[in-house]
């Protein structure tokens, strides 16, 4: 599914990720941890096309083929899906709207026939009752006005429809209330299949009671330095990143 092999990057000539190797297999979640400062963010804004960053060695392969000299939307046509940490407000373009023109942009790259309406709302319905989101969301401007746990419930909604077999979850849980948090891991756990692949990034393990990873991995000073099960989360979430930091002294 993805493989990424000894990726560098830097912003603004200052290097952030430094030997980055890991391998998603399909139908399989992945949780990337680790402090403030550590990378997490640029490396799901690398792999999603960000052109902030420069890639200075390294690659990112997807089913094999390497994504690197592709634009974010030619990913995004691959099926490679980003829900930001901070999602922007987009007056003036409603939640239907945005999702049935990226729905058929997609379909159009892939050559096939774009989405009937009534074939739309009736998955629009199906992903939102999954969310638990009042069908009013849909004639609302994209994010605006929205809460915080109203706009991560948008992107988890956004891609249930858009169905990706690469999500990139960055911080999801970030500002969520404990019931916020049940509903979006609720819609990924949904949206889980032998097909898929989820790589989660957070801070803190309680997400990760909702979303359960097969595998942890450990990010710090750019480079992955610990790996493990569903296990690693709760040893981060009692003894901190201290215990992390000594052993790389």
């Amino acid at each position: 599914m993805l493989e990424i092999v000894n990726l560098h990057a830097s912003v603004d000539g200052q290097s952030i990720l430094k030997g980055i190797n890991l391998r998603l297999g399909a139908g399989e979640v992945h949780a990337i941890m680790g402090p403030n400062g550590s990378g997490k963010s640029t490396l799901s804004n690398v792999i999603a096309g960000r052109e902030d960053y420069e890639i200075t060695e390294g690659d990112i392969r997807f089913n094999g083929e390497s994504i690197l000299e592709l634009a974010p939307e030619e990913r995004a046509h691959l099926g490679l899906f980003l829900s930001f940490q901070y999602p922007v407000e987009i007056p003036g373009v409603t939640v239907s709207n945005f999702i049935k023109t990226a729905i058929n942009e997609i379909k159009k790259a892939r050559g096939e026939e774009p989405m009937d309406a009534s074939s739309m709302l009736k998955k629009m319905r199906e992903k939102m009752d999954i969310l638990e989101m009042d069908k009013g969301f849909l004639s609302r401007s994209l994010n605006e006005g929205f809460s915080g746990g109203e706009k991560k419930r948008n992107e988890i909604f956004q891609m249930a429809m858009l169905e990706p077999t690469l999500a990139i979850l960055d911080e999801t849980d970030s500002g969520l209330d404990i019931d916020a948090l049940r509903i979006v891991a609720n819609g990924v756990n949904a949206l889980r299949s032998p097909k898929n692949t989820f790589m989660v990034i957070t801070h803190y393990q309680r997400l990760l009671d909702y979303i359960v990873p097969d595998y942890v991995h450990v990010l710090f000073k750019g480079k992955i330095v610990k790996s493990g099960d569903k296990s690693l989360a709760h040893d981060l979430e009692e003894r901190g990143y201290d215990w992390i930091k000594k052993e790389q002294e």
